[in-house]
């Protein structure tokens, strides 16, 4: 395992995918990955509607106006959803379980991508959440987070300069400067 801080900085998000499909090795630790996420109290309201059929990944691309077309080029995409009944912080449980997935791919060399589609319309203006449960048969009292585009990445992005990290947004006893 290397050095988190060190994943950390080479996780960018990939936008571009060969067409090499993902391994059911690599499906299974992402989705071990995701699983392992923690949830408040253990509720754990997030599911995961894997992806891998072509056509219902170039469906998914324009379930929203703008930001979802690299899923068409993805080897698979991870559809998030929560069981909203289960517990009012669904939304920062399925972000967690979000992230994770995507550090578990990068530490396999895989690509991925974040694509929000809470509270994101089509070019029609109908809400993306609504196209992706109609296209996937998702049960109207759960809601979709995110679509988790992932493949192996055409080309390495650069890791996080941390020149640019803003240090001037941490405040140490109280807000603002002492």
């Amino acid at each position: 395992m290397e050095n988190f801080l060190e994943l950390l900085k080479k996780r960018r998000s990939c936008r571009r995918f060969t067409d090499e499909p993902v391994s059911e090795e690599a499906v299974a630790n992402i989705m071990r990955a995701a699983l392992m996420s923690p949830s408040g109290h253990r509720v754990n309201p997030w599911e995961f509607v894997l992806v891998e059929d072509k056509e219902i990944l170039k469906a998914l691309s324009v379930s929203k106006a703008a930001g979802a077309q690299l899923i068409e080029g993805a080897a698979m995409a991870v559809v998030v959803i929560a069981d909203t009944t289960k517990t009012d912080v669904w939304i920062e449980d399925c972000s967690i379980a979000t992230i994770l997935m995507q550090l578990a791919a990068e530490e396999m060399g895989l690509g991925s991508c974040w694509v929000q589609i809470r509270l994101r319309n089509d070019a029609e203006g109908n809400l993306a959440d609504t196209n992706v449960k109609s296209l996937l048969n998702i049960p109207g009292h759960y809601a979709v987070l995110s679509i988790l585009a992932v493949g192996h990445k055409e080309k390495e992005g650069r890791p996080f300069d941390e020149e640019k990290l803003e240090w001037e947004k941490i405040h140490v006893g109280k807000y603002g400067k002492q």
